[in-house]
């Protein structure tokens, strides 16, 4: 997934992005509402992970701003005040879900998860096509019953590409969901994915190239 991690404590914004990458989501970070907004506003994510008081534009007004927007991501908003009226307000502008600081890595990475599933149509727990099996919470694929070994971005990938059920993926795309707002779209990274893929999923192929659209598994 493409997370957006908004927080002004760059210690704390750099370590949840970091915990969050080694989940498989591509991450970017804001340390304040303003860069927050621009973010957003040519990026499409699947979950913002919002602080709540940020300088420069508050949290609540990137909520609103968001919702107002018609974004489609799902809103995580941190706060360190706990009374149920904080959660409450926080709630009614428009967030998914809340999370009051002090608060665990492991339960803030199943939250998003969880917020990630409902950004997108429902996907079944375990892909599986073309003889191809990828069970998202064990992070494992399988060919045939055999064990293939993927790194972040190449399981990111074909999870992409099971997901379309068929239909070809844009080499944008996998762009946007695979890799964060740093990478270069001219640097033929998708391509160099795809061919490790290939190379690693073994034959006969099954990741074909469409011309001019992108890639799929038919």
């Amino acid at each position: 997934m493409r997370v957006l991690v908004v927080e002004d404590e760059p210690l704390l914004a750099d370590a949840i992005a970091e915990w969050l990458r080694d989940e498989r989501h591509a991450v970017d970070v804001a340390y304040d509402g303003a860069a927050a907004l621009e973010r957003a506003s040519v990026n499409g994510y699947d979950v913002v992970v919002l602080d709540r008081d940020l300088p420069a534009v508050h949290g609540d007004k990137v909520c609103r701003e968001l919702v107002e927007a018609g974004s489609a991501a799902r809103v995580l908003m941190l706060t360190a005040a706990a009374e149920v009226t904080d959660r409450v307000s926080g709630l009614s502008l428009g967030a998914d879900d809340y999370l009051t600081k002090p608060f665990a890595f492991p339960e803030l990475a199943a939250r998003v998860q969880a917020l990630g599933r409902r950004s997108r149509p429902a996907a079944p727990p375990v892909l599986r096509r073309a003889g191809i099996t990828l069970d998202p919470a064990r992070r494992e694929v399988f060919r045939d019953s055999r064990y293939v070994p993927l790194s972040k971005k190449e399981f990111a990938v074909l999870a992409e590409l099971l997901r379309a059920d068929g239909a070809a993926v844009s080499s944008e795309h996998l762009l946007e969901k695979a890799w964060d707002e740093h990478a270069d779209p001219f640097t033929g990274a998708v391509r160099l994915a795809v061919l490790k893929l290939r190379r690693k999923l073994g034959t006969p192929p099954v990741v074909e190239t469409v011309t001019g659209v992108g890639y799929r598994i038919p």
